[in-house]
């Protein structure tokens, strides 16, 4: 099955990639339940980061505020976590509002818009023909004889 036919509209690149990846044991293509199920998990796993970031904010926030409530540190490590749970999200699910922005369709969408307001003022729109391409007359390299010493060095 082709990797086009299986690509769901308005998908995220990431997605199309997965589409178009494999089977590491088997090599075979990738079919779209072993897509969908690798996404699900994926995005089990982010739950799963998302849910334990929560429970360790609260048991350092408890740690701290026993052990020195004067002095706020807890928020140091959660900073640090939660930068990396962030890079977690974005690798799940992309940037909200950039994913479309990033897809075929977008860019199909962007092209017919902007050949819409060039025909608009004007400008002939037709597919140009394709261009000859002319070969380039490059010289012919010459091998140098590549010695293995140096005249110098010779006694």
């Amino acid at each position: 099955m082709s990797p086009s036919l299986l690509k769901p509209s308005g998908s995220s690149p990431r997605t199309y990639i997965l589409l178009m990846g494999r089977n590491r044991r088997n090599q075979e293509p990738l079919t779209a339940y072993d897509i969908a199920k690798k996404r699900v998990e994926e995005k089990k796993q982010f739950y799963r980061h998302l849910s334990s970031y929560v429970v360790m904010s609260a048991f350092f926030y408890m740690i701290n505020y026993l052990s020195s409530p004067g002095q706020w540190w807890f928020y140091w490590p959660m900073l640090g976590w939660g930068v990396g749970l962030a890079f977690h999200y974005v690798n799940i699910f992309g940037i909200p509002g950039l994913i479309e922005e990033m897809s075929p369709e977008w860019e199909e969408k962007q092209i017919q818009a902007e050949l819409r307001r060039l025909e608009k003022k004007g400008m002939d729109i037709s597919k140009p023909a394709p261009r000859e391409e002319k070969p380039l007359e490059l010289k012919e390299l010459e091998k140098r004889k590549k010695e293995s010493w140096d005249d110098n060095e010779l006694v």
